[in-house]
């Protein structure tokens, strides 16, 4: 079936999405455009004075800067973000009935009783000085490790840019530690070897104690300064390493319940079909799993900025004044540092028919689903909830991303647009195209093509079962386009908070 030309998605639209690119002079339903319009981007469908809200989704996206006529191209030229408290608020969302018949996947039963999807080794590091040193370590046992082991899907290096030339305590020192030790007790990881120098300011041994950790044969605790230097550090580590992967590699994948799987949501490159496609067939998939009892994680703050109302309509009054409460320390915090959180969309957003960052997060928070949120936590906290929950992260995917991971996600689902190599050791990415062409000219890095909604008529319930499906068979063992591109260990990103010194 021929795809439309152009999509109103609510009725009290005053603007409708070109599906493939408008040439001035084209009439299509009724409404001949004025100038060129890029596919993506929105051509306005009623007159519009100067001031007046527009609305996209049934939301207001913004306010008109120029005079709107229909047939116009709206975007930067005639469209500013306006009052924000002029959005509008949708009501309670009704809950997802839980399902029948309960769903397994295979995973990996841990001692604590979490399961992960992924089998792997890591060495975290407390500070940016044994990242080097890590990194060799993990090489080198992944090289020894050859075929040998062939339940273990890798080791990977938690190297970060931080650990000293900062404040011994306090909030950024918390939040690093919080996400290192995430990281160190993630159940896609069997065995762990954490790294420091020795002089840094986050020393290992209070890490540890503020984390409640100890060590143990699967966790080991070495710094370079007191183990013979750089070279020995690497002989040892490698020692002490692959006698963690001889247990790895006896563990196995058992039977276990989807209530056991937490997926975190991201999108990045978004584009002008992200709210059309990708993320509301994600959000499909996500009500699935919550109906099975699983957690999904949407995350990204300033990218649900003024449409936080679609999720405090469907939270308790406890978890609604901490999601607000957390917009607000993000409207504190880009005042203070001079910025605006209208400097979201970035330009690949907007040159792909994103204006303003009201109409971004309308569409990024389509991947929540339909389900209550549950719970909020603050960045790279340990998620306990089931069902849809909330954590505070930036909206840059990589930093983002760490803060699910740390939390506890054990697999990521990523959609976007304008194209994507991300990657997410331990925790495997699935990328979802917002549409065909993306798919098409980034095969090898796209696990799901989302156009199919447009270009073939593919109903949102029926990709949103077929995501469901991939996300058990990944959590299963299937590879990922970027597993398989060895991606996601340089896009470990810790948030980092306060001065250098």
């Amino acid at each position: 079936m021929s795809s439309p030309s152009i999509l109103r998605l609510h009725p009290d639209d005053d603007v409708a999405v070109a599906v493939r690119p408008l040439s001035a002079g084209e009439t299509v339903e009724g409404i001949t455009a004025t100038t060129d319009v890029p596919a993506g981007h929105k051509i306005a469908l009623k007159p519009v004075a100067v001031g007046g809200q527009v609305r996209k989704y049934g939301q207001v996206i913004g306010a008109a800067t120029a005079a709107i006529a229909p047939g116009d191209w709206v975007h930067v030229q005639n469209l500013g973000v306006g009052d924000i408290s002029a959005r509008v608020d949708t009501g309670v969302v009704e809950g997802v009935a839980r399902t029948a018949e309960p769903r397994t996947f295979d995973g990996y039963l841990r001692s604590d009783g979490r399961v992960g999807t992924r089998n792997y080794l890591a060495v975290v590091t407390s500070v940016n000085c044994s990242a080097m040193v890590a990194r060799r370590i993990a090489r080198e046992v992944e090289a020894r490790l050859g075929d040998s082991h062939p339940t273990i899907d890798g080791v990977v290096a938690i190297t970060h840019g931080s650990g000293c030339g900062m404040a011994s305590e306090g909030e950024a020192m918390d939040m690093l530690r919080r996400t290192l030790s995430g990281y160190a007790r993630h159940p896609n990881v069997a065995g762990v070897l954490m790294l420091g120098l020795g002089c840094e300011t986050n020393q290992i041994s209070s890490l540890m104690e503020a984390e409640g950790m100890a060590g143990s044969a699967d966790l080991g605790v070495m710094a370079i300064q007191e183990s013979g230097g750089a070279a020995s550090t690497i002989q040892q580590g490698i020692e002490r390493m692959m006698e963690m992967a001889d247990r790895a590699a006896a563990l196995t994948r058992t039977p276990q319940p989807v209530s056991k799987l937490i997926v975190g949501l991201q999108c990045g490159g978004s584009d002008g079909y992200s709210g059309m496609t990708a993320n509301p067939a994600l959000g499909r998939a996500v009500d699935l799993l919550v109906a099975q009892g699983g957690t999904a994680i949407l995350s990204e703050t300033p990218e649900i900025y003024g449409a936080e109302h679609l999720l405090t309509g469907r939270a308790s009054p406890e978890v609604s004044a901490k999601l607000m409460d957390r917009i607000a320390w993000w409207e504190r915090h880009v005042e203070t540092t001079g910025g605006s959180l209208d400097n979201n969309p970035s330009a690949g957003n907007k040159a792909g028919g994103l204006t303003t960052i009201l109409e971004k997060s309308l569409g990024a928070v389509a991947k929540a689903g339909s389900a209550p949120l549950s719970a909020v936590y603050e960045y790279a906290e340990p998620v306990t909830a089931h069902g849809l929950v909330f954590m505070d992260t930036p909206g840059y995917d990589p930093v983002s991303a760490t803060g699910q991971i740390a939390g506890g996600a054990t697999m990521i689902c990523f959609t976007t647009g304008r194209g994507s190599v991300f990657g997410a050791k331990p925790a495997p990415s699935l990328k979802l195209a917002t549409n065909s062409a993306l798919a098409r000219r980034m095969p090898d890095d796209i696990d799901i093509d989302c156009g199919r909604v447009l270009d073939e008529g593919m109903s949102l319930d029926a990709l949103g079962a077929e995501i469901f499906e991939t996300i058990l068979a990944t959590a299963s063992g299937k590879v990922t386009a970027s597993e398989a591109l060895g991606f996601g260990e340089d896009e470990i990103q810790p948030w980092r908070l306060g001065a250098t010194m």
